[in-house]
């Protein structure tokens, strides 16, 4: 079975901000499909996409656009 996850960033001086961009517009997507109700929801789904690949500052504010966006 192929492996679905992203391949990891090599070194910082790659472009991190399109890889960012991409892990917020995947994270965004499974988060619009799945429908959470509650910030700790968005955050797990957020968590598993980006797996440790970003720093906590960039994570909390990934989780912030997206639950602004799909929690009432």
């Amino acid at each position: 079975m192929r492996d679905n996850r992203l391949p990891p960033v090599r070194d910082a001086r790659d472009c991190p901000t399109g890889r960012i961009r991409r892990l917020h517009l995947i994270a965004a997507a499974r988060v619009d499909a799945l429908q959470p109700t509650s910030p700790q929801q968005v955050s797990d789904i957020v968590r598993v996409t980006v797996d440790d690949e970003v720093d906590t500052r960039t994570f909390r504010a990934i989780v912030a656009d997206i639950s602004d966006d799909v929690l009432p």
